[in-house]
């Protein structure tokens, strides 16, 4: 066996992966895929409903890095542990989840980012200012009423 031939990787099937909207639903298919992990599932490339553009084992890297460059604090990654296992974001109305509220949205809003560079999760669409261009859209009614 040539040295060559240990190292080649392999080829993977060209799929047509589908990107997730936000960092939110990323962290939620992170955790349930974890779940299923844990109690025995065996996750492997390419074999789910909707093929994504990467491996749960993606989305836990990056949060370890900004967890281990202190972008994230252990509270953040508690409260998206917790919320991710409910698979439901915490309310801002309920005065005991306003916290967690704000760490979760802090947390996303610090994930989201690398996930969009590394193609995990869509890039934002940004729209010009509202009103900005008013004029090109604007429909007069000139019809009136006829006798």
């Amino acid at each position: 066996m040539d040295k060559t031939d240990r190292y080649t990787p392999k080829k993977q099937p060209d799929i047509e992966t589908t990107p997730f909207d936000n960092a939110e639903e990323a962290w939620f298919w992170f955790i349930l895929a974890q779940e299923a992990r844990n109690t025995g599932a065996r996750i492997s490339a390419g074999a789910s409903l909707v093929p994504r553009p990467c491996e749960p084992a993606d989305i836990l890297k990056v949060v370890e890095r900004l967890y281990r460059n202190r972008r994230l604090l252990m509270d953040h990654v508690l409260v998206l542990r917790h919320y991710g296992k409910r698979q439901l974001p915490p309310d801002p109305r309920r005065i005991k989840e306003a916290r967690a509220f704000h760490l979760w949205k802090e947390a996303l809003e610090r994930i989201e980012p690398i996930l969009v560079t590394k193609g995990i999760v869509r890039p934002k669409v940004m729209f010009s200012t509202p009103g900005r261009f008013w004029s090109h859209t604007a429909i007069i009614y000139e019809g009136g009423l006829s006798l």
